[in-house]
């Protein structure tokens, strides 16, 4: 990810679900929080519910990869912490990468979404 980092500490996600700033579809959630920097910080969390360790691992490197290759839609400056819900289970890339981006527009965070989806 060339204009972003990993969100990797608990009190950081904390600050992030603190803001209740958060809107859903059936596979992922999405909660946004503004974090005064030039770059995106990414956490992405996929609970035990979801299925077992290589199920949880393959949905987090399907949501990784899908902002990897949208990192220049997202506007700078946020803080995104993506929740995997039960249903992502199964889900292919492109299925992800749409839910992804649907929340994304959603939020207001991307340039020009309107455009993307017409």
């Amino acid at each position: 990810m060339k204009f972003s980092e990993s969100l990797k500490k608990n009190s950081d996600f904390q600050a992030v679900y603190g803001e209740k700033n958060s809107l859903a579809n059936r596979s992922l959630v999405m909660y946004v929080r503004k974090n005064g920097l030039e770059k995106n910080r990414l956490g992405i969390s996929v609970s035990k519910k979801v299925g077992n360790s290589v199920v949880r691992h393959r949905i987090t490197r399907l949501i990784r990869e899908s902002y990897r290759l949208n990192e220049h839609r997202f506007l700078p400056g946020y803080d995104l912490v993506i929740v995997a819900r039960i249903y992502s289970k199964g889900k292919s890339q492109r299925e992800i990468e749409s839910s992804l981006l649907h929340l994304a527009g959603l939020h207001k965070i991307t340039v020009n979404y309107e455009k993307d989806f017409d």
